[in-house]
């Protein structure tokens, strides 16, 4: 069968093994244009008409090219909207979302938001403008004793500072299953991808990330997701126009306040996405293909997704195998390098995992996720620009996927594992 990688595909024969493909039901493709401005119609809550008023310095956070988000007619639809409300075109600033991650370069600017590009400029955390704290109580954290690690007031939210002076502050998104917030998308794409340090190191620290209730698909009783939730009311967005995707493309688009607009697109993915897994398997293949196999940080949730969702489907000592073309290696933002650096300089999963507990600066949350999966399997890199890169990070590579599989093996081939939810059969229905 075929699997992707990078732009493209590779061919992938097993004939050994005996092998089961986790294909989620998808849906239809919608038109989203027409679907963006029908959602704009109806929105949940306010609408842009009732909110925006001519003279209003508008903030629009957009999501970075790490995400397969339609930014660009998204845009369309929102900037239409304004136009009508009476902002002006040059009171507008396209911000990028890009939390940790590297700035994007000129082209990439130009070929993600077309017209608008003049209006973009990158996010820098380091310039993230204070808009208030979180109370340690309201973030769930008070019994916990960590009051004083966060300050007396609480975690500071912090955010761009055209984001923090806007007099409104839009947000487009892409609700898709996320390790930590359960589903992307809503507060997300402003409080992280326009946040600054301390807040994205708290939000990504041991302690939280530790909790119950945060989990890949999970959104109800996730503390992490409830924090970013809390911190959007103080920092934005106000209304966001957000999206959600299966194997066939675009499902559904959703515009409003963000807890309802994330509720109802999670529910859209969930129907979609969702593959019931009753046996337990010796290896999972685990596709990816761009824009997430650009670089091993983002590649590598493809195997933490499949071993820490709903359900697990690894026999133990099992193996995951992910193809992924790794053209930026490790990664090249600031998350990245503290990435690469973690797992390099790890003399093994455990040694890493009980070191990062202690603590870690944001953006290496991806090593103390990857090494609890490492603790328990193996992970396997495939086909990569980056072998020597695959193999410091405590991971193995390989040439190809048959190479990484021993014959013989009951295997589970997940064609785009960032977008599938392994569920339990009794959760399914």
């Amino acid at each position: 069968m075929e699997l992707p990688l990078g732009e493209g595909t590779i061919d992938v024969d097993l004939p050994d093994c005996d092998v089961t493909v986790a294909e989620p039901p998808g849906g239809e493709p919608v038109d989203v244009p027409a679907a963006a401005e029908r959602a704009l119609d109806r929105p949940l809550g306010p609408s842009i008409a009732n909110r925006a008023f001519p003279g209003d310095d508008v903030a629009i956070v957009v999501t970075d090219v790490t995400r397969a988000t339609p930014d660009d007619v998204l845009l369309d639809a929102l900037i239409g909207r304004l136009t009508n409300a009476g902002v002006e075109r040059s009171d507008v600033t396209i911000v990028v979302g890009l939390g940790l991650h590297r700035p994007l370069t000129d082209d990439e600017i130009a070929e993600a938001y077309g017209e608008y590009a003049d209006l973009v400029v990158n996010h820098d955390p380091d310039e993230a403008t204070a808009v208030g704290h979180i109370d340690p109580a309201v973030a769930g954290e008070a019994e916990r004793g960590s009051a004083g690690a966060l300050g007396a007031q609480g975690v500071p939210i912090e955010v761009n500072p055209a984001v923090a002076s806007a007099d409104l502050v839009l947000a487009t998104g892409m609700v898709e299953p996320h390790q930590y917030a359960g589903f992307s998308g809503g507060a997300k794409t402003v409080v992280v991808g326009a946040g600054g340090e301390p807040l994205i190191r708290y939000t990504h620290g041991p302690e939280l990330l530790g909790r119950d209730g945060v989990r890949l698909g999970r959104i109800e009783g996730n503390p992490f997701r409830d924090f970013l939730d809390r911190a959007g009311e103080l920092a934005g967005p106000d209304f966001c126009l957000n999206v959600t995707h299966g194997p066939s493309g675009i499902l559904d688009v959703a515009a409003g306040s963000p807890r309802p607009v994330v509720r109802e697109l999670a529910d859209s993915a969930r129907e979609a996405l969702s593959v019931p897994v009753d046996r337990a398997y010796d290896a999972v293949v685990a596709g990816v293909g761009a824009p997430k196999d650009a670089n091993l940080y983002q590649a590598s949730r493809a195997a933490t997704y499949v071993a820490l969702g709903d359900r697990n489907p690894l026999r133990e000592g099992g193996r995951i195998v992910v193809p992924a073309a790794l053209p930026e290696g490790a990664g090249e933002g600031t998350g990245e390098r503290r990435f690469l650096e973690w797992l390099s300089n790890g003399s093994s999963a455990d040694a890493v995992y009980e070191a990062m507990a202690n603590g870690y600066e944001p953006g290496a949350q991806r090593a103390f996720v990857l090494a609890r999966v490492l603790r328990e399997f193996d992970v396997y890199v495939t086909n990569s620009q980056a072998p020597a890169i695959v193999e410091d990070c405590l991971m193995r590579a390989e040439e190809t996927v048959a190479d990484a599989i021993e014959p013989g093996s009951d295997v589970l081939i997940v064609p785009d594992a960032i977008d599938t939810l392994l569920v339990d059969p009794d959760r399914s229905k």
